[in-house]
């Protein structure tokens, strides 16, 4: 702890970061950075807490939320630009009802789902198998039952002067009041759809296969803050071993969390 002589106040090193409040060893807090950043798809909660030896599984829980709400956070400061694929997904996540159990898996949630592709001189489409190639990706959770939100998150997320190419769904139909230009193609199968739009649905079916794999369950509330990790370490694919350094950056220059965190 550190005290100002003139006024008294107290900081500490945890101060300002996404560890400040908490009471888990520092210890604790790098090796969840180090088993994130390291592992090509994730770590779950419980599987943490065994590797630390810790007799208590919430901490670990809401430990690793806070570091997925910071990729989350640091994505959020980048737009995608250029060639735009724009789509939405849907994914399982059972809400909880107030008596703590679930309201059933058929619950599914929307996902608005935004690529940045783009047609390359060097890209091999024999070698990748897609004609284009793939360069960023985000993710955003919508609401049920709320209006216009495909439009209202795609100028949060997608730059006013990029061309977005959607698949002729009418939940993009007012696109051009907010993007420079939009190209509308009616896709009638799956086929069409995968000529169109090809890393979109590359990216919903990996997404799904990660939180079934590694997590096999994941609530509404905090199914964003998955989507997150997923789409941070997709567009840091190719840091290697420059990740660690960088989600530790992002951990400790920010004092955004208590706001922009549910429970923090």
């Amino acid at each position: 702890m550190w005290e100002c002589k003139g006024c008294g106040h107290r900081t500490s090193l945890r101060s300002g970061t996404v560890m400040e409040g908490s009471k888990l060893p520092f210890r604790y807090w790098f090796t969840a950075l180090a088993y994130l950043s390291n592992t090509k798809k994730s770590i779950s909660a419980k599987e943490l807490q065994r590797q630390l030896g810790h007799k208590r599984y919430k901490p670990i829980w809401y430990m690793l939320q806070k570091l997925r709400a910071v990729m989350g956070y640091r994505d959020s400061k980048y737009r995608l630009e250029d060639e735009i694929e724009l789509d939405e997904g849907y994914f399982e996540a059972p809400s909880k009802s107030r008596a703590g159990k679930d309201y059933g898996n058929g619950d599914k949630i929307k996902v608005l789902v935004a690529v940045e592709s783009r047609y390359s001189d060097d890209h091999d489409p024999k070698k990748h198998n897609k004609p284009k190639e793939v360069r960023y990706l985000k993710m955003k959770v919508m609401e049920k039952g709320a209006k216009g939100q495909a439009i209202e998150q795609s100028s949060q997320i997608i730059d006013s002067k990029a061309r977005v190419v959607t698949d002729g769904h009418k939940s993009f139909k007012k696109l051009p009041e907010v993007i420079h230009e939009h190209i509308s193609i009616n896709c009638f199968n799956r086929k069409d759809t995968s000529e169109v739009l090809p890393w979109v649905h590359t990216a919903i079916s990996n997404a799904k296969r990660l939180l079934l794999g590694v997590h096999h369950y994941v609530s509404k509330e905090y199914l964003q803050n998955y989507l997150n990790e997923f789409c941070y370490k997709f567009n840091r694919r190719y840091f290697q071993e420059n990740l660690f350094d960088r989600m530790l950056i992002a951990s400790v220059s920010n004092t955004w969390y208590k706001n922009r965190y549910k429970n923090g």
